[in-house]
C-alpha cells in the first residue's frame, strides 16, 4: 500500500453516475479507494484516479483489506452495492445505516413491508415465484390496474401496468427467470396495487438522520402499451405546497427504512389519500449532473454526500434540515424512440445542434456505434438525456419541441 497522507473514502463500484462521487471526494482533499464487487467488471476511467482498488464481495475479507487505509466513509456506488456498503461500514465502525434493514433498502417487497410496519402509507402487494399465484392475487384484489415488476431491478426495467389477468400473467412470465439490469436472475415477481396520481422524485442527503433536500422533480411520463415510460422531469420550486408534503413523507419513509446517512433517491406518487412510495434507492440519483444541478440548485447530491462524510459539522451547519432553492427552471428530457436496429453512425453535427439550443446545458448520447437501439419501454432504452435550464417556460417548451424533431436524426441505423 502506498504511503497515505490524506483521508480516504471507500466507494463500492464506481460506475455510471457514481463516478461523480470520486470527483466530489477528491475536490475536498479526500482520496478514494474503490471496492470492485465483481473483479470482472471493467474499471471506470484511469485506475490512477483512485488511491487503490480492492476486489471481492465478502465483507469480512474486504474490511480486513480496507483497515490499513483508515477510511472515513463507505458509500454505495450502485443500487446493487447497498448491502455490501452497509456491511462494510458497519464492520469498520463508520457512519452506517447498519445491516438490520439492508434488505428493505434493496428488495421492493421488504421495502413496502417496512413502511407498513411503521404505519407509513404504501401499496398493497404480493410476491411469488409462480405467475399463476400472482394472477390469483390480482384477481382476488378485484381492482385493476395493478403493477407487476421485479423485486430488485431499476430504471423501470420490466415494470408493467396491467389492466387484466392476461396482462398480469404475461408480465409475470416475462420477469420470472429473466435477468435484471444488474444481471441478477428474477426468482420471484412482485405485484402491487396501482398508485393513481402524479409521480415525483425526491433526492436527499442525510447525516445522523437530519436531511437536506437536494431537489424535488415532477415526472412527466406517458404510457406505451403496459409500460409507463419517462418523458421529462420538471424541477419544482421549493415553495410549492407539494414539496413540503413530499419532503415530510419521504423523511418518514427513510426513518422506516433505517436510513440515517448518505444519499437517497425516492420516487413517490401523490394519490388521493396522500403520498405513497414507489421505491427508494440508498444511492445517488440516476439523473445526476453536478454542473447542471449546481446551476439550477446551487449544489449537487454527489458534492453534498462527500461534504457530509468529510466535513459533517459544515454539512450540519449549512444544509441539514434545510431545502434547496431553485435558481432557475429546469427540465431533464429522456428521449424515446420507436426505431430498432444497430447504430451505424452517431451524427455529431446533430448532437451539436441540440447542444446549441438556448436552454440546453448538457447532452448525454446514450448509444454508441455497434450498439442496438430498440423501441423505448424503459429508461435504459431511451436514446438521449438532455438537461435544460432557463428562466423562461416558453423557451424550455420551444427547445423541448426542437429536440423531439432532432432526436432520431442523431443515430443512423444499419
Amino acid at each position: 500500500m502506498p504511503e497515505q497522507r490524506r483521508p480516504v473514502a471507500v466507494v463500492v463500484d464506481l460506475y455510471t453516475c457514481s463516478h461523480f462521487l470520486l470527483d466530489a471526494f477528491t475536490a475536498l482533499g479526500i482520496d478514494v479507494v474503490q471496492v470492485k464487487s465483481d473483479p470482472e467488471l471493467p474499471a471506470f476511467g484511469a485506475e490512477m484516479a483512485y488511491l487503490a482498488t480492492v476486489s471481492g464481495d465478502d465483507p469480512a475479507e474486504l474490511a480486513d483489506q480496507l483497515v490499513p487505509y483508515s477510511p472515513i466513509a463507505v458509500v454505495a456506488g450502485q443500487e446493487t452495492d447497498v448491502l455490501l456498503a452497509d456491511a462494510l461500514s458497519e464492520r469498520l465502525g463508520l457512519p452506517s445505516n447498519g445491516t438490520a434493514l439492508s434488505s428493505a433498502r434493496r428488495d421492493k417487497f421488504d421495502m413496502a413491508e417496512a413502511l407498513r410496519r411503521a404505519g407509513v402509507r404504501c401499496a398493497d402487494q404480493f410476491k411469488s415465484g409462480s405467475a399463476e399465484d400472482v394472477v390469483a392475487w390480482a384477481e382476488a384484489a378485484g381492482r385493476y390496474p395493478v403493477v407487476v415488476k421485479p423485486l430488485a431491478s431499476a430504471a423501470t426495467d420490466k415494470v408493467a401496468i396491467c389492466a387484466d389477468a392476461a396482462q398480469v400473467r404475461e408480465a409475470a412470465e416475462t420477469i420470472l427467470g429473466a435477468q435484471t439490469i444488474w444481471g441478477e436472475v428474477n426468482h420471484e415477481v412482485l405485484v402491487q396495487s396501482y398508485l393513481d396520481g402524479i409521480e415525483y422524485v425526491v433526492d436527499m442527503v442525510s447525516w445522523q438522520g437530519r436531511r437536506y433536500t437536494c431537489g424535488v422533480w415532477e415526472y412527466r411520463k406517458r404510457q406505451v402499451g403496459v409500460h409507463n415510460i419517462y418523458d421529462y422531469e420538471i424541477l419544482l420550486p421549493a415553495e410549492d405546497n407539494r414539496v413540503g408534503e413530499l419532503v415530510g413523507y419521504v423523511d418518514s419513509a427513510l426513518r422506516a427504512l433505517g436510513i440515517e446517512y448518505g444519499p437517497t433517491h425516492a420516487e413517490v406518487i401523490i394519490t388521493p389519500d396522500g403520498p405513497a412510495l414507489v421505491e427508494v434507492g440508498a444511492r445517488t440519483a440516476g439523473n445526476l449532473s453536478p454542473a447542471f444541478h449546481d446551476l439550477c440548485l446551487g449544489a449537487n447530491q454527489a458534492g453534498l454526500t462527500a461534504l457530509a462524510y468529510a466535513r459533517p459539522q459544515e454539512f450540519g451547519d449549512r444544509y441539514a434540515g434545510r431545502c434547496y432553492t431553485a435558481l432557475c427552471q429546469a427540465w431533464v428530457y429522456n428521449t424515446p424512440t420507436d426505431r430498432e436496429g444497430v447504430v451505424k453512425h452517431v451524427d455529431r453535427d446533430v448532437v451539436a445542434e441540440i447542444e446549441g439550443l438556448q436552454t440546453v446545458s448538457e447532452v448525454i448520447v446514450k448509444l454508441r456505434e455497434g450498439w442496438r437501439m430498440r423501441p423505448t419501454v424503459d429508461l435504459l432504452s431511451s436514446t438521449l438525456k438532455v438537461f435544460l435550464a432557463s428562466d423562461s417556460t416558453e423557451a424550455l417548451r420551444r427547445d423541448y419541441q426542437r429536440i423531439t424533431e432532432f432526436k432520431d436524426r442523431v443515430y443512423q441505423l444499419e
